[in-house]
């Protein structure tokens, strides 16, 4: 690790010293911290060739120093490359309009893949390290304006029960604040058969399973509570949970966290 990214590290480190994450009688908790969390949203497919360069790069941020209280990482395979060869069995048209949405945010029709959008705003230099390292080191050093608090426990192969509690913080400027859970899996490999990925087999990671939300705010308040039921083919050892904080009016992510399953 060279001096700039340790120094980033050690920053972001106590900034974040009351953010926690337990696991005690089958329950993991984390709370989110005391600044901003970034938020990087990759659209993608297994039908696009230029894809799995993008598809490396969200799996190795990882081991680049980002932990979850820099970065959180979701994967959202679009569905509009589907009926161009190869069917993406992870992609969803919920995925497909978010894009949209972001897009037009930016006012702009424009939707490609690979997209990288770091809260709600479109990144066209995600691949350069130096660059992305200061875009989140920026939303990292700005105050949170909404807290998060995530609890799962009694996980098992088949469903777990998960809470989350979203609060804004006083004096946030949000105008419409939404929460958004999202359900993500890593460790996924798919060997293509047709399309532009023809004989290739893709590793992926952060990749969005579930998305709930987002929930509307009552009092500066949002929760969500429920037994999440685990399909078959996911492997819940490798599932995790995202929730964050977004407002469409100001174009702001206020707040994001994770956590891994724990059983």
């Amino acid at each position: 690790m060279n001096k700039s990214i340790a120094h980033f590290a050690l920053a972001v480190s106590t900034l974040g010293a009351v953010a926690y994450c337990t696991q005690s009688a089958g329950q993991c908790v984390k709370q989110s911290p005391a600044h901003t969390v970034a938020l990087v949203e990759l659209y993608t497919s297994e039908g696009c060739s230029s894809c799995p360069p993008a598809d490396r790069w969200i799996s190795q941020s990882a081991a680049s120093g980002y932990g979850n209280d820099e970065l959180i990482r979701l994967s959202l395979h679009v569905d509009y490359w589907n009926q161009l060869g190869w069917k993406d069995k992870f992609s969803s048209p919920k995925f497909s309009q978010r894009q949209s949405a972001l897009a037009g945010l930016a006012n702009t029709r424009t939707v490609y893949t690979p997209e990288v959008f770091l809260n709600l705003r479109e990144l066209r230099s995600w691949d350069s390290a130096s660059r992305f390292q200061e875009v989140v080191r920026q939303v990292n050093a700005k105050p949170a304006s909404a807290d998060i608090r995530l609890a799962i426990t009694a996980a098992s192969a088949t469903q777990m029960q998960l809470q989350a509690s979203f609060k804004l913080r006083s004096g946030a400027t949000a105008k419409a604040p939404g929460a958004v859970i999202a359900l993500y899996e890593n460790k996924l490999v798919s060997s293509v058969a047709t399309g532009e990925n023809r004989g290739v087999t893709l590793h992926h990671d952060y990749v969005v399973r579930e998305w709930i939300g987002p929930l509307d705010f009552t009092g500066g308040l949002a929760d969500y509570k429920n037994t999440v039921k685990i399909d078959p083919a996911w492997n819940a050892k490798n599932l995790g949970v995202a929730a964050f904080v977004q407002d469409f009016a100001t174009r702001e992510v206020l707040q994001a966290t994770a956590l891994a399953v724990c059983s």
